[in-house]
């Protein structure tokens, strides 16, 4: 008996003997060890396995939880369900499968002694962390969710009959996106076990602008305008009444700006429109909300009597016929032009748009702060005209004999706006507000030239070279219906010198004689001077 004692006592002074002198003796699991009794990651047991089988065995457990049903609860009960691997989730923490490995294996004699003897009381669980894609949940709130926001309805004001009705606003119920994306995170990488769950996201309540109290004190005209659009056409008058009404009924608290652009968009058939002229890079063609500019132009000069902040304001490219130079204001969803004005008067306004026997008309109402006794005006000034010039005839071979597109002349200008104040029928100020330059536009026309017949070829160019549309469309016409043009003068007027040049040569002769003859006129008007 005391044999065996002294060799235990022996065999404790070895193990021990390194640590009383300072020396400490580690170890190390090797790759092919097997994990101990009563180790786990998680639910799964690890016990006898290698550092690869329970890695293999983890990767497995994790993979089978990325269909496990996240639901997002959302505003008044709505949800929004995903899954983990939509989510982006993975395994953050894989060195726990080293960590089990070494355990009982790995350190000084004194720590691999009492983590078997832990192990022999309690089992050695190691958590699974996850980890997941940020962008991957910001995406699901912001596209996903928000659609199920209830925004806040501002009060406003209606006219019905000639007076005005409050209608009361309504508290929204919205998002805080960065707040959900946080809060759902946060859930899944330090809560989340596994399996399907649900997170509430964060909302906040939106207070709706305006009330009976401040509502009730808008009576007041600040500005009106009218324009006419007696020339147009049905599609085109249809939409400058559907853009009408897309503005009427707005009410735009203190402080607020509105967008022209953005009250009357999307252009489609869907939203009210139709084909009809519009001008593009100097030429009138047709496009969908063709006129809506006159919508634009009309409220433009209704924000001015009012007195309001113009933000933003573009002149057409060329000049409009239902109001003075530099009083347009222009939109274009191809160039980017709108038209944005700011309340800024310490009360909401309210705009009233409407149309009648082809005028339209906005009227801005507010409440009244300026003095009774001073007026407001705005006078167009003209600082150059630019006439159109010789007419313009372009040819094309993928057009036919007879196809002849005439654009108008437009003459260029240039212009400024000033607003003029008077108090008590004296002008006290003047100043400018804005600037305009309108581009000059020739009398232009495409003719189709394509033919078969070298008779009618060399007869329309003949006529091309008199520089006359309204000779070319006579001309093209007559060929198109097969008659053959004799060599006269032209209705327009030829000069008599060449009308006689002309006289008995055949089109193609005609045809030289002319580019000859109008070659010589523009270098004697060149040495003039002219």
């Amino acid at each position: 008996m005391k044999k065996w004692i002294c060799f235990l006592a022996l065999l404790l002074f070895a193990g021990l003997a390194p640590v009383a002198s300072g020396i400490s003796v580690q170890a190390q699991a090797r790759p092919d060890d097997t994990i101990m009794e009563g180790v786990y990651a998680g639910e799964i047991s690890l016990a006898g396995m290698t550092q690869a089988q329970a890695q293999e065995a983890v990767q497995a457990y994790v993979d089978s939880l990325g269909g496990s049903v996240i639901t997002l609860n959302v505003v008044d009960g709505n949800t929004v369900t995903t899954t983990a691997a939509e989510l982006g989730m993975s395994w953050s923490n894989q060195n726990l499968v080293s960590e089990a490995v070494n355990l009982g294996k790995a350190g000084n004699v004194v720590a691999r002694y009492k983590a078997v003897k832990d192990l022999a009381y309690e089992n050695k669980v190691y958590d699974i962390q996850f980890s997941f894609d940020q962008e991957a949940i910001a995406s699901l709130i912001e596209n996903d969710c928000a659609k199920y926001n209830v925004e806040a309805i501002d009060a406003h004001l209606n006219r019905v009959n000639g007076e005005f009705v409050i209608e009361e606003g309504q508290t929204g119920v919205v998002i805080d996106n960065s707040a959900s994306e946080t809060a759902v995170y946060e859930y899944l990488t330090t809560q989340w076990k596994g399996g399907d769950a649900s997170v509430d996201l964060v909302v906040t309540q939106e207070q709706p602008q305006g009330n009976t109290e401040n509502l009730s004190l808008v009576k007041d005209v600040l500005g009106t305008f009218t324009t006419s659009y007696s020339s147009s056409g049905s599609d085109r008058s249809a939409n400058v009444s559907n853009g009408c009404k897309l503005i009427n009924g707005t009410t735009v608290y203190p402080g607020e700006s509105f967008s022209t652009y953005e009250a009357v968009a999307p252009f489609s058939e869907e939203n009210g429109y139709y084909m009809a002229g519009s001008y593009l890079n100097g030429q009138v063609v047709d496009s969908i909300g063709g006129g809506i500019c006159q919508v634009s132009t009309t409220l433009y000069n209704a924000v001015l009597l009012s007195e309001l902040q113009v933000d933003e304001r573009h002149n057409h490219s060329m000049i409009v016929n239902y109001v003075k130079p530099s009083m347009d204001a222009a939109i274009a969803e191809s160039s980017g032009k709108d038209f944005v004005f700011t309340n800024n008067t310490e009360y909401p306004i309210y705009i009233e748009g409407y149309t009648s026997n082809k005028n339209i008309t906005f009227t801005i109402y507010g409440v009244e702060t300026r003095d009774s006794n001073r007026k407001v005006s705005y006078e167009s000034e003209v600082l150059e005209t630019i006439s159109p010039g010789a007419e313009v005839i372009n040819q094309s071979a993928s057009q036919p004999i007879g196809f002849v597109d005439v654009q108008s002349a437009h003459t260029g200008y240039k212009a400024r706006l000033w607003k003029v104040v008077t108090v008590d029928g004296e002008e006290v100020s003047r100043e400018q507000i804005n600037s305009s330059s309108y581009k000059m536009t020739p009398r232009t026309a495409t003719v189709g030239t394509a033919t078969d017949n070298p008779n009618a070829y060399n007869e329309l160019q003949a006529a091309i070279a008199t520089g006359s549309i309204d000779h070319v469309k006579s001309v093209a016409n007559a060929l198109k219906n097969g008659q053959s043009i004799t060599p006269a003068q032209p209705s327009t007027g030829v000069d008599p010198a060449l009308a006689a040049i002309l006289e008995g040569k055949t089109p193609e002769e005609q045809a030289i004689l002319i580019q000859q003859y109008n070659e010589q006129l523009a270098q004697q008007q060149q040495q003039a001077g002219q």
